[in-house]
Order: structure tokens, then C-alpha cells, then sequence
């Protein structure tokens, strides 16, 4: 049980930015926000995660004020007015406090520590869920960052290294999950390694989230632009899932929470618990 859900948890991709790489720009308002968080939740999602700032490859960064201004109204209300998990998707601490206080359960850090301890020290302070995600230098430089001796060994040990020093500033590892990072500092063959040998990372002991969404390596391997690679999203998910994942976060909640409930009896049929 992670938060009180039974996984395998949907995690729903809230993004109130201008420039992220599928929907950017649709849900700067608050209103549209939280009544797209609704129609999430009505579709099944387990957890809304509301991002301020995109991580997408390429993308600069933004001030704190600014992306506190775009998150911090969302999750109150969606507080308000929702019965759902809140995740903050941020490498800010002062971006994750305000969260926190505002709501939120979970911290989604895409840095995984790499700026510092302070988001694990907020994440103690407060008994939050931390997501160590893995990922190297910066969004607008990660794609110079995609050598690795083996990928799949490489990020699993670079994630533990993240979750010692977590451990260290006081995060239960209850609270901990690992992401493998799907589209960041990847090639597109990395990113199949990855969720095909997902129980190298699965076997570490920590629940581990998978969010290959609407990703570039579906358009390359598969053709389509963003809106149009749900069939590809769809199989990312049911092989992540039939490999031991404990979570997925999509855009596309109705279709892939059916993915996700098959994908798991299967795994369940083949004798994996």
C-alpha cells in the first residue's frame, strides 16, 4: 500500500505551464486546472501531479515566484474541491513546502537531489512521499548526458546513491519511490532497456513509478506527434506494469487505467506477486 492505495497507482499529468511538450498552455488557468484534475479523477486517476515548470529536453527554467504562482492556487483547489492523492512536480524546495502546506502529499523531484538536500529535508520535515527520479545535468542540456557502460545497471545504481542520500536527511524509505527516468538523458533503445529490464530496478525494494506518456521515443519508433502516440503510451505501460511497476503517470487516464488493470492480472496469472 503506498498513501493508503493499492497499486498499481495511475498517476494523472497535470501540467500548468506554456510550453510543456504535449499540453502546454491548456490549463494555466486555475479553473480549467482543477476541472481537468476532476475529469482525471472521474476517469480513474489515484494521484493528480501538478508541474509548474516543464522539464521537457531543451526547456529553460523558471523563477520560483513564478512557478509557486502557477501550482500553489491549483492544489488548494483541488484540495477543495477533489478527494485525490496531490503530487508537486519540482526540484524547488521552497516550490515544495508551499505545496505541501497546500496540500500535497508527494514531491515528484526530477533532479533526484542532484541540486541539493534540501528537497529530502523538506520531504522528512513533513512525512511527504519523495519520487527520485532518475535524470543528469539540466532539461535544457540532459540529451549530451546518454553515456552509459549498461543503462539499466548505471541508473539503478545512480538512484540508490539518490535514495542514500535521502535516507540520510531523515526520509522514511517507506516514502520513497524510484522512477527510471523514461525520455530523460535517454536514447530511445535506453528507454526500451529500461522498462524491459525494469525488474533490475523493481528488485532494489522500492516502489517504482514509470512515465513513458505521449514520449519522443514512441514518435520515433512509431510515428505521430504527442497527441497522437496513445497506442504506444499504452504498451509502455502494460510491459512497465507486467514487469513489476508500481505506478505509471499518463495524460491519458480512462484508456490506460484499462491497461494498467490488465497488464497487472497478467503479471498475477504469471505467478508474480
Amino acid at each position: 500500500m503506498i498513501l493508503g492505495i493499492k497499486p498499481p497507482i495511475v498517476m494523472g499529468i497535470l501540467n500548468v505551464t506554456p510550453d510543456s511538450f504535449s499540453d502546454g498552455g491548456r490549463f494555466l488557468d486555475v479553473d480549467k486546472a482543477v476541472r481537468h484534475a476532476e475529469e482525471m479523477v472521474t476517469a480513474g486517476a489515484d494521484v493528480i501531479d501538478v508541474g509548474g515548470e516543464s522539464t521537457r529536453p531543451g526547456s529553460e527554467g523558471v523563477s520560483t515566484d513564478e512557478e509557486m504562482a502557477r501550482v500553489i492556487p491549483v492544489i488548494e483547489k483541488i484540495k477543495q474541491n477533489l478527494s485525490v492523492q496531490i503530487s508537486v512536480d519540482t526540484t524547488k524546495p521552497e516550490v515544495a513546502e508551499a505545496a505541501l502546506a497546500a496540500g500535497a502529499k508527494i514531491i515528484n523531484d526530477v533532479s533526484m537531489l542532484r541540486n541539493g538536500p534540501e528537497l529530502a529535508q523538506v520531504a522528512a520535515k513533513h512525512g511527504a512521499v519523495l519520487i527520485l527520479m532518475h535524470s543528469r545535468k539540466r532539461p535544457r542540456n540532459m540529451q549530451e548526458e546518454i553515456r552509459y557502460q549498461d543503462v539499466v545497471t548505471d541508473v539503478r545504481d545512480e538512484l540508490l546513491k539518490a535514495v542514500s542520500q535521502a535516507l540520510y536527511q531523515g526520509v522514511e524509505s517507506e516514502n520513497i519511490w524510484l522512477d527510471p527516468g523514461i525520455g530523460f538523458a535517454k536514447t530511445p533503445e535506453q528507454n526500451l532497456a529500461l522498462m524491459a529490464q525494469l525488474s533490475v530496478i523493481t528488485q532494489c525494494g522500492y516502489p517504482v513509478l514509470v512515465g513513458p506518456s505521449r514520449k519522443s521515443f514512441i514518435g520515433i519508433f512509431a510515428g505521430g506527434d504527442p497527441d497522437h502516440r496513445l497506442g504506444g503510451t499504452i504498451a509502455a505501460v502494460a510491459i512497465s506494469i507486467y514487469n513489476g511497476a508500481a505506478a505509471v503517470r499518463v495524460h491519458d487516464i480512462d484508456v490506460v487505467k484499462q491497461a494498467v488493470i490488465i497488464s497487472e492480472k497478467l503479471r498475477e496469472a504469471r505467478g508474480v506477486q
